[in-house]
Protein backbone atom coordinates (compact mmCIF):
# COMPACT_ATOMS: atom_id res chain seq x y z
CA UNK A 1 0.00 0.00 0.00
CA UNK A 2 1.29 3.60 -1.17
CA UNK A 3 2.44 5.27 2.08
CA UNK A 4 0.14 8.68 3.24
CA UNK A 5 1.24 11.76 1.69
CA UNK A 6 0.39 15.28 2.02
CA UNK A 7 -0.32 16.37 -1.22
CA UNK A 8 -2.30 13.93 -4.16
CA UNK A 9 -1.88 15.35 -7.63
CA UNK A 10 -3.91 13.78 -10.51
CA UNK A 11 -3.53 14.21 -14.35
CA UNK A 12 -1.98 12.95 -16.78
CA UNK A 13 2.11 13.27 -18.17
CA UNK A 14 2.62 14.37 -21.34
CA UNK A 15 4.85 13.05 -24.08
CA UNK A 16 5.18 15.65 -25.90
CA UNK A 17 7.12 15.60 -28.97
CA UNK A 18 10.16 17.53 -30.22
CA UNK A 19 12.91 17.24 -32.71
CA UNK A 20 15.00 14.61 -31.66
CA UNK A 21 12.61 12.74 -29.79
CA UNK A 22 10.15 13.01 -26.70
CA UNK A 23 10.17 15.39 -23.48
CA UNK A 24 8.45 15.18 -20.53
CA UNK A 25 5.57 17.70 -20.06
CA UNK A 26 2.42 17.99 -17.86
CA UNK A 27 1.44 19.65 -14.81
CA UNK A 28 1.89 16.84 -12.70
CA UNK A 29 5.31 16.86 -14.10
CA UNK A 30 6.39 20.55 -13.21
CA UNK A 31 3.96 20.06 -9.84
CA UNK A 32 5.73 16.91 -8.30
CA UNK A 33 9.01 18.65 -8.02
CA UNK A 34 7.71 22.39 -6.82
CA UNK A 35 5.62 20.12 -3.67
CA UNK A 36 9.15 17.99 -2.85
CA UNK A 37 11.05 21.21 -2.69
CA UNK A 38 8.40 22.30 0.08
CA UNK A 39 9.11 19.16 1.77
CA UNK A 40 5.82 17.88 1.32
CA UNK A 41 5.34 14.08 1.20
CA UNK A 42 3.60 14.00 -2.81
CA UNK A 43 1.67 11.25 -4.55
CA UNK A 44 1.00 11.29 -8.15
CA UNK A 45 -1.91 9.40 -9.69
CA UNK A 46 -1.80 9.54 -13.89
CA UNK A 47 -1.90 7.30 -16.91
CA UNK A 48 0.54 6.27 -19.40
CA UNK A 49 1.78 3.92 -22.00
CA UNK A 50 3.00 0.67 -20.17
CA UNK A 51 6.67 0.80 -19.50
CA UNK A 52 6.96 4.49 -20.19
CA UNK A 53 10.50 5.57 -20.14
CA UNK A 54 9.72 9.15 -19.21
CA UNK A 55 7.79 8.11 -15.70
CA UNK A 56 11.52 7.88 -14.36
CA UNK A 57 11.87 11.46 -13.92
CA UNK A 58 9.21 11.58 -11.50
CA UNK A 59 10.58 9.07 -8.93
CA UNK A 60 12.81 10.98 -7.41
CA UNK A 61 9.78 13.44 -6.50
CA UNK A 62 7.33 11.30 -4.77
CA UNK A 63 4.76 7.82 -5.11
CA UNK A 64 3.87 7.49 -8.47
CA UNK A 65 0.68 5.23 -9.37
CA UNK A 66 0.36 4.79 -13.38
CA UNK A 67 -2.70 3.50 -14.71
CA UNK A 68 -1.26 1.60 -17.84
CA UNK A 69 -2.89 2.17 -21.12
CA UNK A 70 -2.05 1.97 -24.65
CA UNK A 71 -0.54 5.22 -25.31
CA UNK A 72 0.74 8.17 -23.15
CA UNK A 73 -1.12 11.12 -23.95
CA UNK A 74 0.99 12.76 -26.62
CA UNK A 75 1.21 16.40 -27.69
CA UNK A 76 2.98 17.87 -31.21
CA UNK A 77 3.25 21.58 -31.59
CA UNK A 78 3.32 22.35 -35.28
CA UNK A 79 4.52 25.94 -36.41
CA UNK A 80 3.57 27.42 -39.68
CA UNK A 81 3.78 31.49 -40.78
CA UNK A 82 0.12 31.23 -39.22
CA UNK A 83 1.29 30.94 -35.45
CA UNK A 84 2.00 27.51 -33.85
CA UNK A 85 -1.09 24.20 -34.00
CA UNK A 86 -1.36 22.07 -31.15
CA UNK A 87 -1.89 18.33 -32.09
CA UNK A 88 -3.31 15.51 -29.76
CA UNK A 89 -1.21 12.49 -31.23
CA UNK A 90 -2.53 9.89 -28.90
CA UNK A 91 -4.39 9.96 -25.30
CA UNK A 92 -4.20 7.72 -21.99
CA UNK A 93 -6.62 6.63 -19.87
CA UNK A 94 -9.72 8.44 -17.80
CA UNK A 95 -8.28 9.23 -13.86
CA UNK A 96 -11.04 8.63 -11.57
CA UNK A 97 -11.79 8.34 -7.59
CA UNK A 98 -11.75 4.45 -7.70
CA UNK A 99 -7.88 4.76 -8.98
CA UNK A 100 -7.16 6.69 -6.00
CA UNK A 101 -4.93 4.51 -3.63
CA UNK A 102 -6.68 3.69 -0.29
CA UNK A 103 -3.74 5.47 1.58
CA UNK A 104 -4.18 8.59 -0.33
CA UNK A 105 -7.67 9.25 -0.05
CA UNK A 106 -7.22 11.34 3.48
CA UNK A 107 -4.38 13.46 1.60
CA UNK A 108 -4.88 17.08 3.19
CA UNK A 109 -4.24 18.81 -0.39
CA UNK A 110 -5.79 17.99 -3.57
CA UNK A 111 -4.10 19.43 -6.88
CA UNK A 112 -6.42 17.97 -10.16
CA UNK A 113 -3.93 19.31 -13.02
CA UNK A 114 -5.91 17.97 -16.23
CA UNK A 115 -3.95 18.23 -19.79
CA UNK A 116 -6.96 16.26 -21.92
CA UNK A 117 -10.43 16.65 -19.58
CA UNK A 118 -9.07 13.29 -18.15
CA UNK A 119 -10.56 13.94 -14.76
CA UNK A 120 -14.31 14.68 -13.53
CA UNK A 121 -13.82 17.66 -11.35
CA UNK A 122 -17.41 17.47 -9.64
CA UNK A 123 -16.49 13.49 -8.71
CA UNK A 124 -13.01 14.60 -7.36
CA UNK A 125 -14.06 17.61 -5.34
CA UNK A 126 -17.43 15.83 -3.60
CA UNK A 127 -14.84 12.50 -2.36
CA UNK A 128 -12.13 14.40 -0.80
CA UNK A 129 -14.31 16.82 1.19
CA UNK A 130 -12.25 17.54 4.05
CA UNK A 131 -9.37 18.37 1.70
CA UNK A 132 -8.02 21.82 0.66
CA UNK A 133 -8.67 21.55 -3.22
CA UNK A 134 -7.12 23.64 -6.22
CA UNK A 135 -8.01 22.62 -9.57
CA UNK A 136 -5.46 23.94 -12.86
CA UNK A 137 -8.42 24.17 -15.72
CA UNK A 138 -6.24 24.29 -18.64
CA UNK A 139 -6.81 20.67 -19.69
CA UNK A 140 -10.87 20.96 -19.02
CA UNK A 141 -10.67 23.92 -21.76
CA UNK A 142 -9.74 21.86 -24.60
CA UNK A 143 -10.96 19.88 -27.18
CA UNK A 144 -9.72 17.90 -30.72
CA UNK A 145 -10.75 17.16 -33.85
CA UNK A 146 -10.39 14.25 -35.89
CA UNK A 147 -7.11 14.94 -36.99
CA UNK A 148 -6.14 15.64 -33.23
CA UNK A 149 -5.85 19.55 -33.65
CA UNK A 150 -6.39 21.27 -30.23
CA UNK A 151 -9.42 23.88 -30.05
CA UNK A 152 -11.16 25.75 -27.32
CA UNK A 153 -13.63 23.78 -25.60
CA UNK A 154 -15.71 26.22 -22.68
CA UNK A 155 -16.09 24.13 -19.94
CA UNK A 156 -18.20 25.84 -16.75
CA UNK A 157 -19.65 23.60 -14.00
CA UNK A 158 -20.51 25.52 -11.18
CA UNK A 159 -21.28 22.68 -8.86
CA UNK A 160 -17.81 21.55 -9.20
CA UNK A 161 -16.13 25.01 -8.86
CA UNK A 162 -18.70 25.59 -5.10
CA UNK A 163 -16.60 22.92 -4.02
CA UNK A 164 -13.30 23.63 -5.34
CA UNK A 165 -10.98 25.86 -3.06
CA UNK A 166 -8.83 27.24 -5.60
CA UNK A 167 -8.74 27.58 -9.49
CA UNK A 168 -6.07 28.62 -11.60
CA UNK A 169 -5.36 29.10 -15.50
CA UNK A 170 -4.16 31.43 -17.48
CA UNK A 171 -5.28 34.69 -19.85
CA UNK A 172 -3.83 32.62 -23.17
CA UNK A 173 -6.48 29.71 -21.89
CA UNK A 174 -9.33 32.01 -22.38
CA UNK A 175 -7.90 33.94 -25.06
CA UNK A 176 -11.11 32.42 -27.51
CA UNK A 177 -13.48 33.28 -24.76
CA UNK A 178 -12.04 35.86 -22.22
CA UNK A 179 -16.21 36.52 -20.57
CA UNK A 180 -15.23 32.82 -18.55
CA UNK A 181 -13.38 34.99 -15.78
CA UNK A 182 -16.62 37.14 -15.22
CA UNK A 183 -18.30 33.55 -14.87
CA UNK A 184 -15.88 31.82 -12.63
CA UNK A 185 -15.18 34.78 -10.54
CA UNK A 186 -19.12 34.87 -9.68
CA UNK A 187 -18.72 31.32 -8.10
CA UNK A 188 -14.96 30.58 -7.30
CA UNK A 189 -14.11 30.89 -3.91
CA UNK A 190 -10.77 32.01 -4.96
CA UNK A 191 -9.46 32.73 -9.28
CA UNK A 192 -5.95 33.29 -10.15
CA UNK A 193 -5.90 34.25 -13.86
CA UNK A 194 -1.96 34.41 -14.83
CA UNK A 195 -0.63 36.87 -17.30
CA UNK A 196 3.06 35.86 -17.39
CA UNK A 197 5.23 38.37 -16.85
CA UNK A 198 2.51 41.12 -16.39
CA UNK A 199 1.83 38.85 -12.83
CA UNK A 200 -1.96 38.29 -12.84
CA UNK A 201 -5.14 38.56 -11.00
CA UNK A 202 -6.62 37.19 -7.67
CA UNK A 203 -10.42 37.48 -7.42
CA UNK A 204 -11.90 36.53 -4.00
CA UNK A 205 -15.66 37.25 -2.38
CA UNK A 206 -16.31 40.14 -4.95
CA UNK A 207 -13.00 41.99 -4.51
CA UNK A 208 -9.60 41.55 -7.10
CA UNK A 209 -6.11 41.72 -6.09
CA UNK A 210 -3.00 42.02 -8.73
CA UNK A 211 -0.13 40.12 -7.99
CA UNK A 212 3.54 40.99 -9.63
CA UNK A 213 6.54 38.82 -11.06
CA UNK A 214 9.88 39.17 -11.03
CA UNK A 215 11.98 41.13 -13.63
CA UNK A 216 14.46 38.22 -14.85
CA UNK A 217 15.73 37.01 -18.58
CA UNK A 218 13.03 34.23 -19.63
CA UNK A 219 14.96 31.06 -20.81
CA UNK A 220 11.68 29.06 -21.45
CA UNK A 221 8.39 29.62 -20.50
CA UNK A 222 7.57 26.24 -20.51
CA UNK A 223 5.62 24.47 -17.30
CA UNK A 224 5.91 28.47 -15.24
CA UNK A 225 2.28 28.58 -15.47
CA UNK A 226 2.47 24.93 -13.19
CA UNK A 227 5.07 25.67 -11.71
CA UNK A 228 2.78 29.03 -9.99
CA UNK A 229 0.01 26.59 -9.29
CA UNK A 230 1.98 24.29 -7.44
CA UNK A 231 3.79 26.86 -5.27
CA UNK A 232 0.61 28.37 -4.81
CA UNK A 233 -0.53 25.26 -2.85
CA UNK A 234 2.33 24.06 -1.77
CA UNK A 235 2.89 27.28 0.68
CA UNK A 236 -0.70 27.21 2.09
CA UNK A 237 0.80 25.24 5.33
CA UNK A 238 3.67 27.35 5.87
CA UNK A 239 1.65 30.65 5.60
CA UNK A 240 -1.23 29.33 7.72
CA UNK A 241 -3.83 28.90 4.92
CA UNK A 242 -3.28 32.39 3.65
CA UNK A 243 -4.28 32.57 -0.14
CA UNK A 244 -3.11 36.16 -1.01
CA UNK A 245 0.08 35.44 0.64
CA UNK A 246 0.69 32.40 -1.16
CA UNK A 247 -0.37 33.80 -4.47
CA UNK A 248 2.46 36.68 -4.13
CA UNK A 249 4.93 33.76 -3.02
CA UNK A 250 3.59 31.98 -6.13
CA UNK A 251 4.18 35.02 -8.72
CA UNK A 252 7.98 35.18 -7.55
CA UNK A 253 8.99 31.59 -7.58
CA UNK A 254 7.19 31.40 -11.04
CA UNK A 255 9.11 33.87 -12.33
CA UNK A 256 12.13 31.65 -10.91
CA UNK A 257 10.93 28.92 -12.99
CA UNK A 258 11.88 30.57 -16.34
CA UNK A 259 15.06 31.00 -16.35
CA UNK A 260 15.88 27.01 -16.30
CA UNK A 261 14.44 24.73 -18.89
CA UNK A 262 12.67 21.25 -17.96
CA UNK A 263 11.92 19.92 -14.79
CA UNK A 264 14.90 22.03 -13.51
CA UNK A 265 12.22 25.00 -13.58
CA UNK A 266 10.92 24.04 -10.34
CA UNK A 267 12.12 26.05 -7.23
CA UNK A 268 14.77 25.50 -5.39
CA UNK A 269 14.78 25.04 -1.47
CA UNK A 270 17.07 28.13 -1.35
CA UNK A 271 14.64 30.16 -3.53
CA UNK A 272 11.66 28.71 -1.48
CA UNK A 273 12.78 29.81 1.80
CA UNK A 274 13.90 33.50 0.40
CA UNK A 275 11.36 34.25 -0.70
CA UNK A 276 8.98 33.26 1.90
CA UNK A 277 10.78 35.69 4.28
CA UNK A 278 10.09 38.39 2.10
CA UNK A 279 6.48 37.64 2.12
CA UNK A 280 6.59 36.96 5.73
CA UNK A 281 8.71 39.91 6.61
Amino acid sequence: MPSPIDILTIGHLTADLVPGGRMLGGTVAYAAPTYAAFGHRVGVLTSAAYAEPLLKHLLPHGELVSLPAKNSLTYENVYSAAGRQQFVRATAKPLRYEHVPVGWTDAPYLHMGPLAAEIDPLELASRFPNATKMLTLQGMLRRWDADGLVKFRRWFDADALRQIHIVVYSEEDIRLYPQLTDEMRCVCQHLVVTNGRDGGTHYHAGGEMRYESLDVTARDLTGAGDVFAAALLGSLQRLDGDVPAAVRLAGRLAAYSVTRASLDSAPTKEEIERELNRIEA
